[in-house]
């Protein structure tokens, strides 16, 4: 492993999500016992970034739900826990300022939400001030004209303060932002979602967000109820973990409330997690 490359697990948030909308249309019976739901069917789900510390950039994927969903809004999410995503960079020894570049896999609100906070004024403004904006291209385009289906994801207080920011930089192919980091596109989850390829000398940690979020969605046909193109997920998703298990690389997962990185196996039923483990048992 490259000495100068440590990455930290960011908590932010936790909430619940109904089963039916994580698993679609698996049966109960099959998703139930890889990821039980509770006895309302809400089944607990972790909301994690990640940051990356190269020594020349400090670069954190993803900002979790934030503090601005209103009341109405937040009581269909089930937020609980104590992780908050400011307090978690500086138990990390970071502080928001150090923050070089924010990666946003997509604009989901729970993914995007905590790069800005209200102001005295109830205003939103951005959090780390110092860092730019990575998003792509087709994810920015498709989220400020939102479909009917997503809009409810895509909240006004959270895109405003990302256009008038100045710091915005659209993807619009895969792309280095430097040696070791990579972003590639994928489309089923929603269109243009960034996953992004960390080169940690002797193997790779992918950070796959919602293309991925989960153990249970390493089977391919276990697909969200969020996918807009679920046929197109499962094709991504073959893909992404052949490569991933012939690489030996590692998987984190941002919504698994239980595990966040992950190797891969094959077996006769397909590719499957292996060892599981926290990501600070790999440095």
């Amino acid at each position: 492993m490259r000495n100068h490359i440590k990455v930290y697990t960011i908590e932010t948030q936790r909430f619940k999500a109904d089963g039916g909308a994580m698993f679609g249309v698996v049966p109960k019976a099959m998703w139930q016992r890889i990821y039980p739901a509770d006895e309302q069917n809400l089944c607990p789900c972790a909301c994690r970034s990640l940051l990356i510390d190269t020594g020349e950039k400090k670069i954190l994927i993803d900002t979790g739900i934030g503090n601005k969903l209103d009341a109405d809004y937040a009581k269909f999410h089930y937020l609980f826990g104590n992780d908050e995503l400011v307090k978690s960079i500086n138990d990390a020894g970071f502080s928001v300022d150090e923050i070089t570049d924010v990666v946003l896999t997509h604009l989901h609100f729970d993914h995007c939400g905590g790069l800005s906070e209200l102001d005295q004024n109830g205003k939103p403004q951005i959090v780390f001030k110092q860092a730019n904006i990575w998003v792509s291209k087709a994810q920015w385009n498709w989220a400020s004209k939102p479909n009917r289906r997503e809009k409810p994801a895509y909240l006004k207080e959270n895109l405003e303060p990302i256009a008038t920011s100045g710091k915005l930089k659209l993807v619009e192919n895969n792309f280095k932002l430097c040696p070791e980091i990579e972003f590639r596109l994928f489309y089923g989850h929603t269109n243009g979602l960034m996953a992004v390829y960390t080169d940690l000398g002797d193997k790779r940690l992918v950070f796959a967000g919602d293309l991925l979020p989960a153990i249970p969605y390493i089977r391919l046909s276990f697909t969200a109820a969020y996918d807009i193109l679920p046929l197109v997920t499962i094709q991504e998703k073959e893909a992404f973990l052949e490569e991933l298990e012939a690489k030996g690389d590692l998987l984190f997962l941002q919504h698994d409330n239980n595990t966040e990185v992950c190797s891969l196996t094959k077996t006769p039923k397909g590719i499957r997690e292996d060892e599981t483990f926290a990501l600070s048992g790999i440095q």
